[in-house]
């Protein structure tokens, strides 16, 4: 299938019916969502792969009992940093370096354009930024589970404080920002399955200025 084909395969599956994704589609939904672009290439956001039951089922009960939750094989938690520290950069700044094969000195105009940028907003002015960079690579995923014939739910509905303290975000500086379920439709007992998709008309929707 072609894009546009797998855009219209998938919808936001409301129940799963259990059966495991293969390892091999997983991966390749996780490297698209890894190479998904951020603003000045930073990444600021952290991808939780969960496939344990039992915590499955504590950040269900977490998640307004949404069953795609347990249902589905795999669920993944997009954490974005809950802000921008110098060490951050410094760990960002120094792998550029070495992936390019650069001295690291050669990148001090952009390592102090990342400070002041950081420096001058409060920290949750740089969790928002941060949180809208996750939810780029948040629609990568989805749009990669599409083309792996994967079915996966675009999920904010969940106690975001409740998941991050069951997670031990805040240790690890990160807070939770969306979730995304991956498995199969269930499209027996999904009313959504078989509905139509609807989206705004094209004339109203794309507006040429």
């Amino acid at each position: 299938m072609n894009l546009l084909e797998n855009l219209n395969w998938r919808y936001a599956t409301k129940r799963m019916n259990g059966q495991r994704v293969p390892s091999d589609k997983v991966e390749r939904i996780l490297e698209a969502i890894r190479l998904a672009p951020s603003s000045m290439g930073l990444q600021p956001y952290t991808v939780l792969l969960i496939e344990d039951e039992e915590l499955k089922k504590q950040i269900r009960s977490v998640a307004y009992n949404q069953p795609q939750i347990e249902e589905g094989s795999h669920l993944l938690v997009f954490a974005a940093w809950d802000d921008v520290t110098p060490a951050h950069i410094d760990e960002f700044i120094s792998h550029t370096a070495s992936e390019r094969s650069i001295p690291v000195e050669n990148l001090q105009d952009f390592k102090n354009t990342l400070l002041s940028t950081a420096e001058r907003n409060t920290q949750e002015q740089n969790f928002n930024w941060t949180a809208r960079q996750a939810y780029i690579a948040f629609g990568v995923g989805l749009v990669a589970a599409a083309a792996e014939k994967v079915d996966a739910t675009p999920m904010e509905g969940f106690d975001a404080a409740a998941l991050d303290k069951l997670l031990d975000l805040p240790a690890k500086g990160l807070r939770s920002v969306t979730l995304m379920p991956l498995g199969y439709r269930d499209a027996d007992n999904d009313w959504l399955a078989k509905l139509p998709k609807v989206r705004r008309q094209k004339e109203k929707f794309v507006l040429e200025a």
